[in-house]
This record gives structure tokens, C-alpha cells and sequence, in this order.
């Protein structure tokens, strides 16, 4: 019952895929949702009628669960949670991260999440915490990898077993662990211990830790992050190269009366209006939610609609090639979750492999916009750009015709000849009037393609407003107007 992953379409980073295991297949990205056999607010089955295809329970819970334990045993995981879809089970991680120690072996939790049908399988690996000291993240992802290493061991290449990818806030240490378990064969693989960040709103550090651990891991291998949960994050999740989330939140957040939105979370008990399109929201005003005998029921379904639908949104960004778009929207609804942008954008030259050659639409959306994969697939290509003796490039102003070759002044791209000027991304760009960050970015362009062709002369054409600024730029090129 191995673990197959086959990616159908990308952009940026992100990939929409088919996951299968066994008999299960989901699409994603997706998320799966915590399930408590103790406490369900929304029942499996309920989840299945909303288009859920997969879900995650704790086998540490129904191990020492006196209500389950014999029961999922002699019955099995689906039959128990009433749910056909693909389940995955925790091993005690989370219970380890949160107590400090749980009463079970890695060979134990394994065993058991085997013996009660679960589809994947969780090693017992350390969740260190983000803040721990180098010394600590070290020593705990050691034994994690040697916990990898035994799982393998014990239950063969074909067993169905996820490979945690811990390493803290070292760069360094996720990349090596990222690595190390691509090379053990593990094709399903959580990013771990990244709660604590989530929870804080450390979205900066986040992005560097995914980052380093995406470095290390197989482009193949289906990248699952642990604990979050909330949509408002999962775009820049997704660009980074995250497949699967978990999470409880539309549960808990329901219990404490906190209504999920694509962009954040309000408290029901202050808002007027439900700004959904949901059946919940769509049959009740805010203020007979908030009196319903069932309003936390209500609200867990909610929530766990919108969640829903933004994944469905994501996956449609990343099939149409508007991934970067909804990032930048959904970014901007926080400011940390901004700084978490702007840090994804520096590490643009990475995710460049990994996005689309082509895309719907290349939409300027301020300075962000120009450290885009866009942008740096094309100046990449600049030097490839072979010039004639006398190269003219327009700038806005008049065209005369005793040159070698005839480019384009496209901002934040730079220059582009004429041949290419409906290929993609300039073909596609839809930019405003040039601001200051979007000259800059073409400049740096112009730069490069000078450099390839030391030996052309070159005359910009440009209006009037830009002569100075040009001239200054380029001291050494004629400048007409």
C-alpha cells in the first residue's frame, strides 16, 4: 500500500495533485480535518457530504481510549469514524510537544495505527520547539531520523509511512532533514513543529523553515504541514510548496464563538452581517446564529466551509496561473502575514524552477510584484538576447527606422524586442502607469541586456517626462525624444 503522488498542474511552487494510497485517492492541495472520536461536532459523514476527501485522528488517543481502543481493533478506523475516505493517524507527536512525553515506542504507535486500518502511517519523531536552543533541535532530529530510519526497517519501503521533516528555525538543519528523508524513500512528508510559529504569527520564520525543508526534499514527494489550518495562510503555504494541511480550528474556533473568514476571523458575538455564502449563513441572520441552541455545530460548519472553499479557490489560482495574485491578496490581510510575503519573495530564484513557463496573466500589484518569478524567468533569459550594431529601445517616444533591432522598454521586465512582445509574461502583463520600484526592475533589465552586448550601440526613445531620469541611468547611450 504505498504512497503515490502524481502532480497535474503547477505555479509558483504550488502543485495541484492526486495523492493515492491503497484503494484512497484525494486531490490536492487539501486539507484534512482533525477528528476527535471523544468529541464531533461535525460528524465523518458530515465532512464526506461537504466534499471532504480525506481527514487526520490521533492513534495515541484511541490507544488509550477505553471507549475505542478494541473497538477501532476489531472493526477498524473507517468503520468506527463511519468515514470511507483516506484517514491519517497521528503517532503522539502532538501530545509529545504539548506534555513533554506520551507511553508508547515508535514501534508500538506504528503497530497499532497499522492493526486499526489507518491509510498513512505516523513515526513517533520529536516536534522540537522553534525557540529550543541549536544544541536541543540537534539532538531531538537525530533521534527523529533514527526513528525514520527504524520505521523503514521494521515495516518495509512499501509501507505506507510519512516522514516527518523537524529541524527548528535552522535553515541548515531542515534542508539536511528535508534531504535525508527524501533519500530514505519517504514520499509523504509533514513539515513538523511549526504550531508555536503559526500560533504567533511568525509568518516570516515560517516561510524560512518550509523553504529550507522544501530545498532538501524530493520536488516528488507530497508536502504535508502540520497544524495549520487557517485559510487566510494556506495561498502563501501553497506557493511555497505545501500539498496537505490539518487542523482543528474550524472546531475550536467555533467553540469559542470565532467565525472564519478567507481573510481572518471575527467574533461572532460583534458582527452584524454574515458575509458568506454558505448554507449556514445563508439560512440565518448573524444575530439568530448567535442565539441557535446548535451555534457551535453551526459555526464548526461554517468555518469548515470557507476552509474548504479556499482551497477549491487555490487550486483553480494554480490551473489558471493567478497563484501569485491570490497570495498577494490574501498577504495583505494581515501585516505579519505581509512580512511572510516579502520573505517568500526573496527566495523568488528558488521557486523560478519550480513555476510554469506560461500564465494567464501577469497583474502589477505594487513594488512586491517585481521580485516575481515572472520578472526573474525573463531577465534570466536576457543575456540570450543577441544585438545588432545600432539597437534602438522604445521608451514611449518616437521610432525612427535606421536600426539594427527594435526593443521595448516593459517595465518591471526591462527590454523586450519587438518578436516577443506578445509572448509571455509581457504578453499577459496588465501594469498601470510606471512607478518608480517598476523602472527599477526594468533598468536592472536593461542592465543585463547591455551586458550581453557590450559591443551595440543603443538609443533610447522616450517621452519628455523620462529624458533626465533615462539619461542619468544610462550616461553612456544616446537619448532621443
Amino acid at each position: 500500500m504505498s504512497i503515490q503522488f502524481e502532480i497535474m498542474h503547477k505555479d509558483i511552487a504550488g502543485r495541484v495533485g492526486r495523492l493515492t494510497v491503497g484503494d484512497k485517492r484525494i486531490r490536492t492541495p487539501a486539507l484534512l480535518p482533525v477528528v476527535n472520536p471523544h468529541i464531533q461536532i461535525i460528524p465523518p459523514a458530515g465532512m464526506a457530504a461537504m466534499g471532504i476527501e480525506g481527514l487526520i485522528t490521533n492513534a495515541y488517543i484511541f490507544s488509550k481510549s477505553a471507549d475505542f481502543r478494541e473497538e477501532a481493533l476489531s472493526r477498524g478506523l473507517h468503520s468506527v469514524l463511519g468515514f470511507d475516505g483516506l484517514i491519517m493517524t497521528d503517532s503522539g507527536s502532538f501530545q509529545l510537544s504539548v506534555y513533554g512525553s506520551v507511553d508508547t515506542t515508535n514501534e508500538t504507535t506504528i503497530s497499532f495505527q497499522r492493526d486499526i486500518g489507518s491509510d498513512i502511517w505516523v513515526p513517533l519523531d520529536i516536534p522540537t520547539h522553534p525557540d529550543a536552543p541549536r544544541e536541543t533541535v540537534e539532538a531531538d532530529l537525530a533521534v527523529t531520523m533514527s526513528r525514520l530510519r527504524e520505521a523503514k526497517e521494521l515495516f518495509g519501503d512499501d509501507a505506507p509511512l510519512a516522514g516527518p521533516v523537524q529541524g527548528g528555525l535552522y535553515p541548515d538543519l531542515r534542508e539536511r532533514a528535508g534531504r535525508e528523508t527524501s533519500e530514505l524513500g519517504f514520499a509523504f512528508c509533514p513539515i513538523g513543529a511549526v504550531v508555536p510559529l503559526l500560533e504567533g504569527y511568525r509568518y516570516k520564520e515560517l516561510v524560512r523553515s518550509v523553504i529550507a525543508a522544501r530545498k532538501g526534499l524530493s520536488s516528488a514527494a507530497c508536502v504535508h504541514l502540520f497544524g495549520a489550518g487557517h485559510p487566510s495562510m494556506f495561498a502563501l503555504a501553497v506557493a511555497m510548496g505545501c500539498d496537505i494541511f490539518d487542523s482543528a480550528a474550524y472546531a475550536l474556533y467555533a467553540r469559542e464563538g470565532r467565525y472564519i473568514t478567507p481573510s481572518g476571523t471575527l467574533k461572532l458575538a460583534e458582527i452584524s452581517e454574515l458575509p458568506c455564502a454558505c448554507s449556514v449563513c445563508r439560512s440565518h441572520t448573524a444575530d439568530e446564529l448567535r442565539s441557535a441552541p446548535d451555534k457551535e455545530r453551526l459555526l464548526a460548519y461554517h468555518n469548515l466551509a470557507v476552509t474548504q472553499a479556499e482551497i477549491s479557490r487555490i487550486r483553480l489560482s494554480i490551473q489558471e496561473g493567478t497563484l501569485w495574485d491570490l497570495v498577494d491578496e490574501r498577504c495583505r490581510s494581515h501585516p505579519r502575514l505581509l512580512d511572510g510575503y516579502r520573505e517568500l519573495l526573496k527566495h523568488a530564484h528558488f521557486l523560478e524552477r519550480s513555476d510554469r513557463a506560461t500564465k494567464r496573466r501577469f497583474f502589477y500589484r505594487g513594488d512586491e510584484s517585481c521580485s516575481r518569478t515572472e520578472v526573474i524567468k525573463f531577465q534570466e533569459m536576457i543575456p540570450r538576447i543577441q544585438l545588432g550594431k545600432r539597437s534602438l529601445i522604445l521608451c514611449g517616444g518616437p521610432r525612427p527606422q535606421e536600426f539594427d533591432d527594435v526593443l521595448e522598454l516593459r517595465p518591471p521586465f526591462g527590454a523586450v524586442p519587438t518578436e516577443l512582445s506578445e509572448t509571455a509574461p509581457m504578453g499577459q502583463s496588465e501594469v498601470p502607469e510606471w512607478d518608480d520600484a517598476m523602472l527599477a526592475s526594468a533598468f536592472a533589465g536593461v542592465d543585463a541586456l547591455l551586458s550581453a552586448n557590450p559591443d551595440t550601440d543603443v538609443t533610447f526613445s522616450t517621452t519628455p517626462d523620462l529624458l533626465d531620469l533615462i539619461r542619468r541611468r544610462f550616461p553612456a547611450a544616446q537619448v532621443i525624444s
